[in-house]
């Protein structure tokens, strides 16, 4: 076995991993997927042992696998890291950040604190990338991202929660519907009662409803069910319905008076949170770090007691 690696190849297992395809990881790399597979079998070859399992929907990495997979991703965040320290100490003032959000958070992070962010460092880039819980935490866990903005994760070994802010479940509807002219905490079995639109199992605020029901033993059924907040507004402002979100996430909506954010009488709902999360263990580049600082600070997200 060969004591140096081929870092080309190494890229190659890491992409077939993340994908669980190879033909997903070829097209991600823009080559043809015969080339995949032949530079991981040399690589196969050079180590003497198997770094894939090919089942019949696609593929995944053996324990030798994980265990390269796993060299080459902090070997490739260390490298970015350093490059962007020493950019630093050279004065340039420039860097990247790798941001990965709920799309909760979008309105809040443009609606100012990214535009304030950029008059204070005009030479630092970012990029945005929108997901689900699961893909949040994913995303900062293997380290393809610097900062993650989540609501209500599960608790995960791996990852530094860096504020916390309740942030409850509320029921938002119009100012003239039925429940919203209760004047008073709503209970789950009186908005089953009313067509409701809810966000994909994917997302905190589902997987955090589906506990509220056990615990209420109420089963809601749903109208609408999406991976998106945007089209939860329309639903519930053109009167098709109610949904459940963070207040946060409609504030917009809320300050206009389109749309009203109702308490909901349940502890587990009452005690959702917004996270800022990194990886535990990570230093971040002075960029990054400086716009999680910002974040915390400024998005109203990381209020406490907004609404």
């Amino acid at each position: 076995m060969s004591n140096a690696i081929d870092e080309n190849r190494l890229r190659y297992l890491f992409e077939a991993a993340r994908y669980g395809a190879v033909r997903a990881a070829a097209d991600a790399l823009g080559v043809n997927p015969s080339v995949v597979s032949r530079q991981i079998a040399l690589l196969e070859q050079e180590l003497d042992a198997a770094l894939l399992d090919r089942h019949s929907r696609g593929v995944r990495p053996t324990e030798a696998g994980e265990l390269l997979i796993e060299h080459y991703r902090r070997h490739t965040v260390d490298r970015d890291d350093t490059l962007a320290r020493l950019r630093e100490l050279q004065g340039l003032h420039r860097g990247h950040i790798d941001l990965v959000l709920g799309e909760g958070f979008v309105a809040d992070l443009m609606g100012g604190s990214l535009g304030e962010f950029w008059r204070r460092h005009p030479r630092l880039t970012i990029s945005l990338e929108l997901a689900g819980t699961s893909e949040v935490i994913r995303a900062i866990a293997d380290d393809r991202c610097h900062i993650g903005l989540v609501y209500h994760p599960p608790q995960d070994p791996r990852i530094r929660s860096c504020a916390a802010i309740r942030q409850p479940i509320r029921l938002i509807a119009r100012p003239d519907h039925p429940l919203a002219k209760l004047r008073r905490p709503v209970k789950l079995r009186e908005i089953a009662r009313h067509e409701l639109g809810i966000m994909h199992a994917g997302y905190g605020t589902r997987q955090l409803l589906a506990m509220a029901e056990t615990s209420e033993k109420v089963g809601l059924s749903p109208k609408l069910t999406t991976t998106s907040i945007s089209i939860l507004r329309h639903f519930v402002r053109s009167g098709l319905g109610v949904t459940l979100l963070p207040a946060f996430s409609v504030a917009s909506d809320l300050d206009d008076g389109s749309l009203v954010a109702v308490p909901v009488d349940n502890v587990l709902l009452a005690s959702a949170e917004a996270q800022i999360i990194t990886r535990l263990g990570r230093e971040l580049p002075n960029a990054a770090s400086q716009l999680l600082r910002f974040l915390i600070g400024r998005m109203k997200a990381f209020r406490p007691g907004r609404r």
